[in-house]
């Protein structure tokens, strides 16, 4: 597995409603946080996380791709290298 492109140095804040959500784990979707196929059109051997909202609330996605809560933020993006 290669490394992820970093999106954001950030989270992409975003206010969900209840439904499932495709996040991009490799870093190269233009839709992010969410995935475009982006991954298997670059063969990045990634694969999206998807998971389920069950209600309607704020959610903090990692934008690093880094985090060890993927597919939310843990505030990985403070540890990473300039």
């Amino acid at each position: 597995m290669t490394e992820p492109k970093i999106a954001q140095r950030g989270p992409f804040v975003k206010q969900e409603q209840p439904g499932t959500y495709a996040w991009c784990a490799c870093g190269h979707s233009e839709k992010q946080p969410y995935c475009d196929g982006s991954h298997a059109r670059l063969n990045t051997g990634m694969r999206p996380m998807v998971t389920e909202i069950k209600e309607a609330k704020t959610v903090a996605w990692c934008g690093c791709k880094h985090s060890a809560t993927k597919p939310f933020c843990d505030g990985s993006h403070n540890r990473l290298p300039k």
